[in-house]
């Protein structure tokens, strides 16, 4: 009985002269369906391809984990940097100081975040010595009369700085007298230049070694905290866990996804409202499929009239109009995935689409394809275009014999 269904619904696809307007409204029922398909793919590839990108950059810049001790300053650098090592997923560490101080150039003054770092170690876990485009990250450890500064890009422009020049940091972490608190100040030689691409970061960040660092702070031993690689990203979470229970009570472990999270959520939440909002073309299609087929019930009902009075079961007459929605719905979908996945790996390959670097974090349209979000989106337009059958074929299986054939 499903060969003759199918036989006889295929037969139906094809139409007779007499019958073009039906199967002009067909193809764009078909092309309706894959142009939300493909677009569906390529919005999101782009989209998770710059969200993808965006976290590397964040991360490349920032640890995956981080650790602090509550009210107070890690003393005991080595056990707890031992114990951290020990969980397992966890790949390397490297002692931090953070602060902030008033920079200042021979022409030019500004505010800079201070980290201070173990260049040796800190390339291990970092992505910051990658970043580099004048110098090396490693020569804050060398041994020199002035320290050493390694500046954002943005911030050198900005203070009118290069390698080789001078500038002074001026902390308010100074002592207390009686004409109040007096400032540090340090003269350091900027012996290089990062770029990450993100503004925020190549023009407010400063990198100087731990001594220095200790020199413009009340800290005379110690860090301010322990900065964590782990092994897998996407399982940050588990292993800061297990940081946590191996370091026990009086120390904050947190990864990338919690000091991020707003951030994060809120491209999530951006992501799933490009989803529903595309998904509105294929419902469009969908609506097209309900009236072709609709017009082809009201243009057939004498063949179905026939056939029911041949036997065929209300349910077959149900069948065949069903499958042929589900035809046009497959077809417009294997022709959306096809065309969306072919246009992400033009784009890919080629990167035709360049953005402005001093605006983006990434030079060319950044395309992650996602098996998860293919699969998505095909099952989700079958299931649309599945559903946009039902009243048709119902409509077609309750025509009456005896009532279609009286006028002929």
């Amino acid at each position: 009985m499903a060969a003759f269904e199918w036989f006889v619904s295929l037969r139906y696809l094809r139409a007779k002269r007499k019958q073009k307007f039906i199967s002009l409204i067909t193809i764009i029922s078909i092309l309706g369906v894959a142009v939300g398909v493909l677009a569906l793919i390529v919005v999101l590839s782009v989209y998770t391809g710059f969200t993808e990108g965006l976290r590397d950059q964040i991360i490349g810049v920032n640890a995956h984990a981080l650790v602090q001790r509550f009210g107070t300053a890690i003393t005991d650098t080595e056990a707890v940097t031992a114990a951290i090592e020990a969980v397992p997923g966890v790949e390397a560490t490297t002692p931090y100081m953070y602060g902030q101080a008033l920079i200042s150039s021979a022409t030019q003054s500004t505010g800079v975040v201070l980290r201070g770092i173990d260049a040796a170690s800190a390339m291990r876990v970092l992505s910051i010595g990658e970043k580099m485009v004048a110098g090396q990250l490693t020569d804050l450890d060398k041994p020199a009369e002035v320290p050493a500064i390694v500046l954002g890009r943005d911030m050198a422009r900005q203070i009118q700085v290069g390698v080789g020049d001078r500038v002074r940091l001026i902390s308010p972490n100074g002592p207390l007298s009686p004409m109040g608190v007096l400032p540090k100040i340090r003269t350091c030689v900027v012996v290089g230049l990062f770029e990450t691409g993100m503004f925020e970061y190549d023009s407010t960040m400063g990198y100087i070694n731990l001594d220095t660092a200790r020199s413009l702070t009340d800290l005379r031993r110690g860090v301010h905290g322990i900065e964590v690689r782990v092994r897998d990203i996407d399982q940050a979470d588990r292993t800061a866990a297990a940081i946590q229970q191996a370091l026990g009570h009086g120390y904050a472990v947190r990864d990338w996804m919690q000091l991020n999270r707003n951030l994060f959520a809120a491209l999530k939440l951006e992501k799933i409202g490009i989803f529903i909002a595309l998904d509105l073309i294929i419902l469009v299609a969908a609506l097209n499929i309900i009236s072709a087929l609709i017009m082809m019930v009201m243009e057939k009902n004498r063949d179905i009239a026939i056939l029911k009075s041949m036997g065929a079961t209300t349910r077959a007459i149900m069948r065949i109009f069903f499958y042929q929605g589900m035809v046009i719905g497959l077809a417009g979908t294997v022709l959306g995935v096809a065309g969306g996945l072919g246009l992400c790996g033009l784009l890919k390959r080629y990167k035709i689409i360049e953005l402005p670097s001093n605006v983006y974090p990434m030079s060319t349209m950044p395309i992650k394809v996602v098996p998860l979000d293919v699969t998505v989106i095909a099952v989700s337009a079958i299931l649309i275009t599945l559903f946009a059958t039902l009243y048709p074929s119902w409509k077609a299986s309750r025509v009456r014999p005896a009532e279609a054939l009286s006028y002929e």
